[in-house]
């Protein structure tokens, strides 16, 4: 058995979980550091209950969840399209490649006043904000996949006869499969921090500018709650798109 998917694994990552809950406790407890500025998981939990019970915690995550799949979903859909078309052509290679990897340094944070001035505080503001940082590990993977496909590949495709459309299709996607699914996980995780930064920056509804609220009035209680509740999206959502990419590409194991 896999060691990484044996019992054993889970346990001692259980273990390390309540060891950072302990340890979390023991510091908020021995009031080490101010707890009016950290609370335990205790504090932390009773904050989550609350807002869970009240609905509006519920509702927060939908809007920072929506925000994020939309922008997530439009970065895919641009990076990947491009990406082919990029990778698949050494012309465009050679042309639009130094272009992009100038323009990939840019923090799509610092463009967040921008995305202000075009979208006004809104929420295309913050999609347009995470579709821009979303769409370089995809669009840069996708890339790499399609360009790097073994040139034993090509001269079979070639030898068979075979069109771009169906080259690209039959052989270029299964070989490229790896590098796209690995840049559309980190896209998410850059996806979720993206909707906390525009949420932050608008104040409008969402998880991040429940976040933003809190620390103005000093509620250290339901900063941390959010915090957690970001982490546990963060977490999830990886895992779900770990299990699709693991079924996805279930046809490696065979060789």
């Amino acid at each position: 058995m896999n060691s990484k998917t044996s019992p054993l694994w889970y346990i001692g990552s259980l273990g390390v979980v309540l060891l950072i809950l302990f340890a979390w406790q023991y510091l908020a407890d021995t009031k080490i550091l101010p707890r009016a500025f950290f609370p335990g998981p205790d504090v932390t939990w009773k904050a989550l209950q609350k807002g869970f019970a009240s609905g509006a915690m519920i509702d927060e995550c939908i809007v920072t969840l929506r925000r994020m799949a939309f922008g997530w979903v439009l970065a895919s859909i641009i990076g990947i399209v491009l990406g082919t078309l990029i990778g698949m052509s050494r012309t465009l290679q050679i042309y639009i490649a130094p272009m992009l990897e100038a323009l990939r340094p840019l923090p799509a944070s610092a463009l967040a006043p921008l995305a202000a001035l075009i979208f006004g505080l809104s929420d295309a503001m913050i999609i347009a904000l995470v579709a821009f940082g979303a769409l370089w590990p995809m669009l840069m993977t996708t890339v790499h996949g399609f360009a790097n496909v073994h040139p034993r590949k090509l001269e079979v495709s070639k030898a068979l006869g075979l069109s771009q459309f169906d080259y690209a299709r039959k052989i270029a996607l299964p070989s490229a499969m790896p590098d796209i699914l690995g840049g559309l996980r980190l896209g998410l995780t850059i996806a979720l921090i993206l909707t906390v930064v525009g949420e932050m920056i608008t104040v409008q509804s969402g998880l991040g500018s429940r976040i933003i609220i809190a620390a103005r009035r000093f509620n250290a209680a339901d900063i941390f709650a959010g915090i957690v509740l970001l982490g546990a999206i963060g977490f999830l959502t990886n895992a779900g798109l770990a299990l699709i990419e693991r079924h996805a590409l279930r046809w490696q194991a065979k060789f």
